[in-house]
């Protein structure tokens, strides 16, 4: 008799488990595809800066950790049956939220303070529903655990396998199938249905209680290990920001880069929580000190290793075994089940607090991108405390000089970033660093740097002044656009992008040059350090703000609209859409052109625009021009937009014109549809950079 009890018992117990596991899966995997869509939403809304995403970033951990104290204190002071029903009860409410996603409404009037506006809305329109499913993870691990189950923490391995599935499967899977307005409609469906499922596991849990964790009294824990599990999750939150802003600035433009790093964040908790033994300290902590020295060598000489080939495994591997360390520790110094929801929410709070310092204290104390370097010293520091206690004086001897060289290259790299600069800036849209050549000859330069991006370049000897340089050479598609097809003033010319000001040289007495800007630090740099602006012929407006945004308020036509943003890491994508077209061309004058600057080493960006004109009633021509090393000219692509026969059929731009070629499934792009991946070069096709 006793063992039928015992046997179905067990029976339920595992019945409650599968349950369990689909619950927490479907939890996690509806977080990670509600994150991307939220910043694909909301990134035209701010001019496409890829800090939309680690502005994200912040309020994603800062929310999972307010789901982790939800959880917390649901199981630290009500009853086993009422903290189901409480949570049944906040999951009815979060049903209350959907539709998902912000409506038009939150769209900015001005991106002045873009950090909080952003914080705001996420909290507004997404905060309950996330904390719900945050708080799912810890909270049915702990049922699990009360209801007899000795390993739940194999369940939180089975969350960020979840994640991981669910953010490759958007830019792979949902993103090039759905649009915006379905992916809300599906995700609203899924979150309603785990909200069912998420339920009956609830009630089934309602009256759990083994007798060993019915006092619900967690082993004692001194500060210090508090603390440790504090510092651990602090570090492996700051190495993925850091590493994300300095392989998205220093070593590659590339859109959606952002994921590698997220993605193998989420896989070191996989293997570090999934058990097996596959986190051994011994073996962890040499590759660890390999690893340091490979990304500190990296940091250092960023401009020696130019091949993407080379240095993105290395960051990404680096990554990876720094985060194995911080993620194999935590699991090591873990408490007994009883202890697991104040676990997961220090987890949390590191989290926190490490996505806080990266995404908003570091642009306010750091002029460069500073936050590797010191994240690798903080792992150091990390791995010293960690081998005090197991290993004997050699050991610890190795990490005290490993935790020196970090400081040592936290120094150079301040040191490098400052070496020929003589501005640096930075805010949300990122660092700034104008650069000025060191010996005064003719040849003499000054640069202004985004990360590796050049926006733009200066002769310093006042005869060379005036003379375009990079991109915008006289036999580029702009230049001999300016030059030959529409050479007469009084020209009105609208400019998306200021960079250093460059096409104003171009400017001649009774044309009006309109720039737009969405960063204030580039419009004063532009001001204050170059002269194309101030010595220009024509008169030179700059609008600061989201050039969309502007240009619905414009009412005068224009001659000629470039758009110049094309080839940063985060594209911004509501700048290249039908919708953006009508804009464009509702501006234009009937004979007028648009030219999209489309010089992108790892995007095909020309069969979009090509396809944009044609749906709009506009012919498409592609204009490239090679380098000139000697006159600073770079190696450029345009796309000429036009039905003015006069510059579809000027020699010089036949002469430099080439056939843009087809993209076989191609979508048309719409502000609800767009897809990166189907327009990405993978193999060096050609494509000019600017990095």
């Amino acid at each position: 008799m006793n063992s039928d009890i015992g046997s179905e018992d067990h029976h339920m117990l595992a019945a409650r488990k599968v349950v369990t596991a689909i619950a927490i899966f479907a939890s996690a995997f509806l977080l990670f595809t509600v994150e991307p869509l939220f910043a694909k939403r909301i990134l035209p809304w701010f001019g496409g800066s890829a800090a939309v995403w680690s502005t994200c970033l912040v309020f994603y951990q800062t929310a999972l950790l307010a789901g982790y104290l939800y959880a917390r204190l649901l199981t630290r002071y009500f009853p086993a049956r009422l903290q189901a029903y409480q949570h049944i009860g906040l999951l009815l409410v979060a049903l209350l939220t959907l539709p998902i996603g912000p409506s038009n409404r939150w769209q900015p009037s001005t991106s002045a303070q873009p950090t909080w506006d952003i914080l705001l809305m996420l909290s507004a329109t997404l905060g309950l529903p996330f904390i719900a499913l945050s708080a799912t993870s810890p909270l049915l691990q702990y049922w699990i655990a009360r209801a007899g189950e000795t390993t739940p923490y194999r369940l939180f391995a089975l969350s960020n396998f979840a994640s991981l599935a669910a953010l490759l499967s958007y830019p792979l899977v949902i993103e090039p199938v759905l649009d915006i307005g379905r992916q809300r409609f599906w995700w609203s469906i899924g979150f309603a249905v785990f909200v069912l499922v998420c339920g009956v596991v609830a009630f089934l849990f309602r009256n759990s209680e083994s007798p060993a964790t019915a006092s619900d009294s967690p082993e004692p824990l001194p500060i210090f290990r508090r603390f440790y599990w504090f510092s651990l999750a602090v570090c492996g939150s700051m190495l993925l920001l850091s590493v994300t802003n300095h392989i998205t600035q220093n070593v590659a433009a590339v859109p959606l880069l952002w994921v590698l790093p997220l993605a193998i964040y989420l896989l070191s908790f996989v293997f570090g929580f999934g058990g097996g033994g596959f986190y051994n300290r011994g073996l962890w902590l040499r590759l660890l000190a390999i690893a340091l020295a490979l990304l500190a060598y990296s940091v250092y000489n960023i401009d020696k290793i130019e091949a993407i080939e080379l240095s993105l495994p290395i960051f990404l591997g680096g990554l990876f075994v720094c985060l194995m360390f911080c993620q194999g520790e935590l699991y090591l110094s873990r408490p007994s089940p009883a202890g697991l929801t104040e676990f997961y929410l220090i987890i949390a709070a590191g989290g926190a607090a490490g996505a806080i310092f990266v995404g908003i204290v570091v642009p306010q104390i750091f002029e460069g991108i500073y936050e590797l370097p010191f994240a690798l010293f903080s792992t150091a520091v990390l791995a010293l405390i960690s081998t005090w206690e197991y290993y004997a004086w050699p050991v610890r001897v190795l990490w005290l000089g490993v935790s020196g060289c970090m400081v040592a290259v936290f120094v150079a790299n301040i040191i490098a970033y400052h070496e020929n600069s003589i501005l640096l800036v930075r805010n949300f849209y990122g660092s700034l660093r104008v650069v000025q050549s060191r010996y005064v000859s003719p040849d003499q330069t000054r640069t202004l740097f985004h990360g590796t991006i050049q926006h733009g370049a200066q002769f310093l000897w006042p005869d060379r002044q005036r003379r375009p340089l990079t991109y915008y050479g006289r036999d580029s598609g702009i230049g001999i656009l300016l030059r030959e097809c529409i050479p007469d003033p009084p020209r009105r010319v609208g400019v998306v992008g200021l960079g250093t000001g460059t096409l104003a040289a171009f400017g001649k007495p009774g044309d009006t040059f309109v720039f737009y800007e969405l960063n204030p630090q580039v419009i004063m740099i532009a001001n204050s350090l170059f002269f194309f602006l101030r010595q220009s012929s024509a008169h030179v407006q700059v609008v600061e703000g989201d050039a969309r945004l502007s240009l619905q308020r414009e009412t005068q036509p224009f001659d000629l609209i470039v758009l110049d943003a094309f080839s940063g890491d985060a594209i911004p994508v509501h700048l290249i859409t039908g919708e953006s077209m009508a804009l464009y061309s509702r501006l234009l004058n009937p004979n007028g052109v648009i030219a999209f600057h489309v010089s992108n080493h790892y995007l095909d960006l020309a069969p979009v625009v090509r396809q944009l004109a044609n749906d709009a009633g506009y012919q498409a021509i592609e204009v490239q021009n090679k380098d000139d090393v000697d006159n600073t000219v770079f190696a450029s692509d345009w796309v000429l937009v036009t039905n003015n026969a006069a510059v579809l059929d000027n020699p010089a731009i036949r002469l430099h014109s080439v056939p843009i070629k087809r993209r076989d499934g191609l979508r048309p792009w719409t502000d609800s549809f767009n897809n990166l991946l189907e327009i990405v070069r993978w193999s060096n096709d050609g494509g000019h950079s600017n990095w």
